[in-house]
């Protein structure tokens, strides 16, 4: 039987699939503690600048796999699933110093959609849809829904989707603002690895700084939000590819970036 995560590194980019598509990739404990995994070692990995997280088959994450919560000998409790399980991908979603796109191929599902919306980018084919599908079972949106998604697309939107549990297609979550785009089935496979790649050849150090910069801007107030600014900003003019970034603009040539 093939992995529940499959790892592939090319062009300085590592693609994650969630591989468990006879159950439209919904997760059990092994594929949660397999996807923490790959995430730390990619976040090690000096040869990945950049990382694309999507699922193999139909759907891109169908949440939990109930299955799992339902069987008295699999089932590891709530408290073990959110914070054994999901609460660390989140955290390591938005701690490794590396861009981290979400290239939803299909339906993503409770935490399967919180997931895809805490990374950096969040990009969909035009046949993917998005459900905050925990009130249908008697349950709270977890895997940071509730942080995330009121921030995306504003708080009564929010609270509509958490609640009502609608489901939302690809083109209205680009309209809401929840997704940065969506692409036609046809070219999403290669417009999501062009972001991607393009993100692997940009000057990674700085953009770790602006995900540092973003991820503190939920919590900081202005004066504290303007100190970090200026602390990364001067950490990123002192890189060599902030060096290499100017010279080839002033010698009118494509920048050679190295995440240096």
């Amino acid at each position: 039987m093939s992995k529940s995560i499959q790892v592939e590194i090319q062009n300085k980019v590592a693609k994650i699939r969630l591989n468990r598509p006879e159950v439209f990739n919904s997760f059990n404990r092994g594929m949660a503690l397999s996807l923490q995994k790959e995430l730390k070692k990619c976040a090690e990995n000096k040869e990945v600048r950049a990382i694309l997280l999507t699922g193999n088959g139909k759907a891109f994450c169908a949440g939990q796999d109930l299955k799992e919560v339902t069987d008295p000998d699999l089932n590891p409790g709530f408290k073990a699933i959110l914070e054994e399980h999901y609460n660390p991908i989140i955290q390591l979603i938005r701690s490794i110093e590396k861009p981290i796109v979400a290239a939803v191929n299909g339906v993503a599902a409770g935490a399967g959609a919180n997931i895809a919306l805490a990374c950096d980018i969040v990009v969909a084919s035009e046949h993917a849809a998005f459900i905050q599908a925990f009130s249908k079972i008697g349950l709270i949106p977890d895997s940071a829904g509730t942080f995330f998604l009121p921030r995306l697309i504003g708080f009564q939107k929010a609270s509509a989707l958490a609640m009502l549990g609608d489901k939302v297609s690809a083109e209205e979550a680009e309209e809401l603002g929840m997704i940065y785009k969506y692409f036609s089935a046809e070219s999403f496979e290669e417009e999501s690895t062009k972001l991607v790649e393009k993100l692997a050849n940009m000057p990674t150090r700085a953009l770790a700084l602006t995900k540092e910069a973003l991820n503190q801007s939920l919590t900081n107030n202005l004066e504290e939000q303007l100190a970090l600014e200026s602390k990364n900003q001067i950490a990123a003019a002192s890189t060599a590819d902030y060096k290499e970034g100017v010279n080839a603009f002033v010698e009118k040539r494509k920048p050679n970036f190295k995440g240096e």
